[in-house]
């Protein structure tokens, strides 16, 4: 039996809240492209999402208020039953408007990146939520791209699991490269686990694929972190 490591939890340095991928990178694990999602596609998406489903919302709660306070002194002790109705009932207009006030705070903490192991998927508004999923776990691997996105030259990725769950990398630039370097990633791993391959040194002599762990997500240096990484 392998001996165990006592010190395998114990670091010499200070705890460290960077807020970095790198911070929970595993051993031997190299991030092959990290990148956000454009902002001003960003911005655009956060605001006019359900944007007309408010403000249809909102004209006709304000209509009906209107039409209630037209009747003056009749309302009566009914008054404040209806005032606390109304404060529920625009519930919808209230976490639009909560959207918008901490977009930008959402959009400093989003965050995703795909390594020679696994996706990492930050976000978060007041701490940071990180899913990590092994490519051995996506079923598959879609692209979505709306007007906003087609405007701003962006495109939304989603991932969905073995599980039924559905992840989404948004506002992603040159969706349709990300792409498709991203489902080859996930493919050729998917089938070195199923074909196993000597630990992927050299070619996989379980699968004719002769893969050698050659995917290039360098396009854009400015938006990614790629040096070429061999994956072995």
């Amino acid at each position: 039996m392998k001996k165990i490591d006592d010190n395998y939890f114990i670091k010499n340095n200070k705890v460290n809240y960077s807020n970095n991928l790198e911070d929970v990178l595993r051993e031997d694990e190299k991030i092959l492209y990290k990148g956000k999602p454009k902002k001003s596609s960003y911005i655009l998406s956060n605001t006019f999402k359900n944007l007309i489903f408010v403000i249809i919302w909102l004209i006709f709660d304000i209509t009906f208020i209107t039409i209630l306070f037209t009747m003056g002194p009749g309302l009566g002790f009914m008054l404040i039953p209806i005032i606390i109705f109304f404060i529920f009932h625009l519930i919808p207009v209230w976490m639009y408007i909560a959207n918008l006030a901490t977009m930008m705070k959402r959009y400093k903490r989003e965050e995703y990146g795909f390594t020679n192991f696994r996706i990492l998927i930050k976000s978060g508004l007041f701490g940071d939520n990180i899913v990590s999923l092994d490519y051995s776990s996506i079923a598959s691997v879609n692209i979505r791209i709306g007007i906003i996105e087609r405007l701003c030259k962006v495109g939304d990725i989603y991932l969905t699991t073995n599980d039924g769950k559905k992840y989404i990398l948004q506002d992603v630039i040159d969706p349709y490269f990300i792409y498709s370097r991203l489902e080859k990633l996930a493919m050729d791993i998917k089938t070195d686990i199923i074909f196993p391959n000597a630990l992927r040194k050299g070619e996989n002599p379980g699968y004719k694929t002769s893969y050698k762990g050659n995917i290039d997500f360098s396009k854009y240096d400015n938006q990614n972190i790629s040096s070429n990484n061999d994956l072995k």
